[in-house]
C-alpha cells in the first residue's frame, strides 16, 4: 500500500459491487493526518518556494547549493499537489479528480520520497569526499557532474516510482464513491501479494536501508578520520547536514514501519485496525518532511539567515516606498484637481 491510500488498503483484493465502501466520518487518527496534510502545504509552498529562489537565483552557483536546490525542488512539486489528496481525506476518501490525476498524485509522492533521499545520500556522500579526499575532490567533484548526477537521480526516482503511474486506479462504490487504489489485479490473490511485496521491500532496500547504511558509514568515517573534529563539528553546514538527514529518517521510518506491517495483514485480520490508525498518522508525519528542510536552513545556516533577512528587508523597504509614493501621487492629483477646478460663483436672488 502507497501512502496516498489510507481507506482502502490493498489487501482488499476485490472491487466488485459488494465492496466495502469508505467510512462517511473521518477518525481522530485521519483528522490529526489532515492537519499534518494541511501544515505541510501552508509551510511547504512558501518554504521551499524560498529555498528555490535564494539557491536557484540569488546565490552563487556551488556543488553545495546544488545540492540543496535540487532537494527543494522535491520537496516543492509534492507539496503542490498536497490539496488534491487533502481534498480526498476531507471529503472522505471520495476522489473526484479522475484516474489520471490519481496515478499522477501518486507518482509524485513517491518521485518526493525518493529523490529526497537520493539527494540527501549523495549530499554525505559530498561531504565525505571533500573531507577524506581532497585530491579526488578537487578533480571530480565540479558543478557539472553534480548536474549530470543531479539528471541521474531524478531518472532513477522516476524509475522507482514509476509503477504507481501503472498500479494506480480508481473504483465507485455503490454510494458513488470514487476511491484511489492499488489495483494490483483484480481477482489474483497471488499476484496481488506478489506484487505488493516486491513494491514495498524494493521501497524500503532503496529509499530507506540503503540510504541509511549509506550515511551512516560516511558520517562515522568523517568523525573517525577526521583528526580536527572542531574543523567538521564547528561547520553550520555539517549541522545543517545532520539536522536534514535526521529530520529524513524520523519522519520516513515510521511510515516504512507501518508499509512492513501492513503485508502481515494479508493473513491477518486483526492488523486491520491498528493499520487504519498508524497508515495515516505514519503518513502524516512523512509529508511534514516536505516543510521541514527550509525550516532548518533558518535556524541552523548563518548565511541563510542573514539572507532572509536582508530579502525580508528589501521586500518592507520596497513597499513602504511604494505607499509613500501612491499617497504622494493621490496628494498631488488632489491638489492639482482643485488648483484648475473652475470657480462656480453663486447667483444671488435679486
Amino acid at each position: 500500500m502507497t501512502f496516498e491510500d489510507f481507506e482502502n488498503y490493498s489487501y482488499f483484493y476485490d472491487l466488485p459491487e459488494e465492496e466495502e465502501s469508505p467510512q462517511s466520518t473521518l477518525s481522530i487518527a485521519h483528522m490529526i493526518s489532515l492537519s499534518f496534510y494541511s501544515v505541510a502545504f501552508l509551510l511547504g509552498v512558501p518554504g521551499n518556494a524560498i529555498v528555490i529562489w535564494f539557491m536557484g537565483f540569488k546565490w552563487d552557483k556551488s556543488v553545495s547549493t546544488l545540492w540543496f536546490l535540487n532537494l527543494a525542488i522535491a520537496d516543492f512539486i509534492f507539496v503542490l499537489f498536497l490539496p488534491l489528496y487533502i481534498t480526498y481525506v476531507a471529503m472522505g476518501f471520495h476522489w473526484p479528480f479522475g484516474k489520471w490525476l490519481c496515478k499522477m498524485n501518486s507518482f509524485i509522492a513517491l518521485l518526493n520520497m525518493f529523490a529526497s533521499v537520493f539527494f540527501l545520500t549523495f549530499i554525505s556522500l559530498d561531504r565525505y569526499i571533500r573531507l577524506v579526499h581532497p585530491v579526488f575532490s578537487y578533480k571530480y567533484r565540479t558543478i557539472k557532474n553534480t548536474l549530470i548526477l543531479s539528471v541521474i537521480i531524478w531518472m532513477s526516482a522516476a524509475v522507482i516510482g514509476g509503477p504507481a503511474l501503472y498500479f494506480r486506479d480508481t473504483a465507485t462504490a455503490l454510494n458513488n464513491v470514487t476511491i484511489c487504489y492499488n489495483n494490483f489485479h483484480v481477482h489474483d490473490r497471488e499476484l496481488i501479494l506478489l506484487r505488493h511485496h516486491i513494491l514495498i521491500w524494493v521501497r524500503l532496500a532503496f529509499g530507506y536501508l540503503f540510504p541509511l547504511l549509506t550515511m551512516v558509514i560516511c558520517y562515522s568515517l568523517l568523525i573517525v578520520k577526521v583528526k580536527r573534529r572542531t574543523v567538521l563539528t564547528s561547520s553550520r553546514l555539517f549541522w545543517t547536514i545532520v539536522a536534514v538527514v535526521v529530520a529524513f529518517f524520523l519522519c520516513w521510518t515510521p511510515y516504512h514501519i507501518f508499509s512492513i506491517v501492513e503485508l502481515s495483514a494479508h493473513h491477518d485480520e486483526n492488523l486491520h485496525d491498528l493499520l487504519q490508525d498508524g497508515i495515516p498518522l505514519s503518513t502524516g508525519l512523512a509529508f511534514i518532511n516536505s516543510c521541514l528542510n527550509p525550516i532548518l536552513y533558518v535556524l541552523i545556516s548563518k548565511k541563510f539567515q542573514a539572507q532572509v533577512k536582508t530579502t525580508v528587508s528589501e521586500v518592507l523597504k520596497l513597499a513602504l516606498w511604494e505607499v509613500s509614493r501612491s499617497g504622494t501621487v493621490s496628494e498631488q492629483l488632489w491638489s492639482s484637481e482643485n488648483t484648475h477646478a473652475p470657480v462656480h460663483h453663486c447667483e444671488t436672488a435679486q
